[in-house]
């Protein structure tokens, strides 16, 4: 059997989240053996990312970047989107929105597809995504790779596992991004996909979910809302190690990870 290793890292939160993965991930490519890395970096300004942002997370070893409801939030990354298929935006948001939602990555020995979709529970209008999902596997560039990797950045758990099995046997791995919150749920579903609710985040240890923990508790004790602002301070990485079949393009295993600073 020859295996694909693949590397998904939760939302990049701030500075600090950035600062950690890129310190981190070069050698952590090499330990793992790992072949292909997504990152998802839509909260790396907060809200949003910039076109220098981005350019720091593919310098220091992603090969996608996916975003997810703050895709647009910087304005500045608009342009940025237009042609590149290595950093994704929803492929289930408004068409006129700029950029892909997909990608195919050919890699030599093996062709590799990234689908990001966004979720419907509380979060902003988008196309159904699992009608979507059935539809871009029959995209013909789409169903000829090996390996395919599905991220699903959604509010609810349950929107989320639903989706690795309706997509059990037919892509490689779901894995959910969005509520910063690893879930310990990481599995090989009977037909063969791997699956995990949410891959956590990549930021500031003592956070609210990447954010400075005090103005988020003057919120929710009723003072006005303010602006999230990145924590700072001690960092952690989380995400998911993949083991994938080439030949069959079936998961093997499926491991959360988590590294402190």
């Amino acid at each position: 059997m020859a295996e694909f290793r693949v590397l998904a890292l939760g939302d990049v939160c701030g500075d600090c989240g950035i600062d950690f993965v890129c310190s981190r991930l070069p050698e952590l490519r090499r330990e793992l053996s790992i072949d292909f890395c997504v990152v998802n970096g839509e909260n790396s300004s907060m809200l949003g990312i910039t076109p220098s942002q981005a350019d720091t997370l593919f310098s220091h070893g992603a090969n996608v970047v996916t975003l997810g409801n703050h895709a647009f939030a910087r304005r500045e990354i608009t342009s940025y989107l237009e042609g590149r298929q290595d950093i994704l935006r929803p492929a289930n948001i408004s068409p006129v929105n700029a950029g892909f939602g997909w990608g195919v990555y050919d890699l030599g020995r093996v062709s590799v597809a990234v689908i990001a979709l966004i979720g419907r529970i509380s979060m902003d209008p988008a196309e159904n995504p699992f009608l979507l999902a059935e539809k871009l596997l029959e995209e013909p560039k789409i169903a000829q790779c090996a390996i395919k990797l599905v991220e699903l950045h959604a509010e609810a758990t349950s929107e989320k596992t639903a989706m690795g099995y309706f997509l059990d046997g037919r892509v490689t791995v779901v894995w959910g991004t969005h509520t910063h919150v690893q879930t310990s749920d990481a599995r090989v579903l009977p037909e063969g996909t791997g699956t995990v609710c949410d891959i956590g985040m990549c930021g500031a240890q003592y956070s609210v979910i990447g954010s400075n923990a005090e103005a988020a508790v003057r919120m929710f004790l009723g003072h006005p809302r303010e602006k999230f602002v990145a924590a700072e301070g001690k960092a952690k990485l989380e995400g998911a190690v993949i083991t994938a079949d080439t030949a069959s393009g079936k998961c093997v295993s499926i491991e959360t990870i988590r590294i402190n600073e």
